[in-house]
């Protein structure tokens, strides 16, 4: 189980990591072709977010790594499940119905949060 935790906590990591970097440092012109439910929300929430996917990424990978504070990789698994629950609802109200990414990685944070529970 820890080499499927690894696996699918690094997977997310990465995505999360470029995702939030991208929320974070780019303009909502530049994340349009990308994201188009961007104008939807204001940019301070949009930073927001981008800092807490970041902060998640960080959150699946530091903890087992250092072997402190384990319960922080599962709330940060958790938090990914939250996070996806919330844009295929944003996705689902708005133009854009495209839910396949968001319907996978709420499956790949769930799986990921059974294994760090087994950490």
């Amino acid at each position: 189980m820890n080499i499927a935790y690894w696996i699918l906590a690094g997977s997310l990591a990465l995505f999360y990591l470029y995702a939030g970097t991208l929320k974070v440092i780019r303009t909502p012109d530049q994340l349009r072709p990308m994201m188009s439910w961007v104008d939807r929300i204001p940019l301070p929430a949009l930073r927001a977010l981008g800092t807490v996917e970041v902060l998640g990424a960080t959150g699946l990978i530091l903890p087992p790594l250092t072997g402190i504070a384990l319960p922080l990789a599962a709330a940060a698994a958790g938090g990914f499940v939250l996070l996806q629950a919330g844009a295929i609802a944003v996705h689902l109200t708005g133009e854009d119905r495209r839910i396949a990414l968001n319907v996978g990685l709420v499956t790949t944070a769930a799986v990921t949060l059974w294994l760090a529970t087994g950490l």
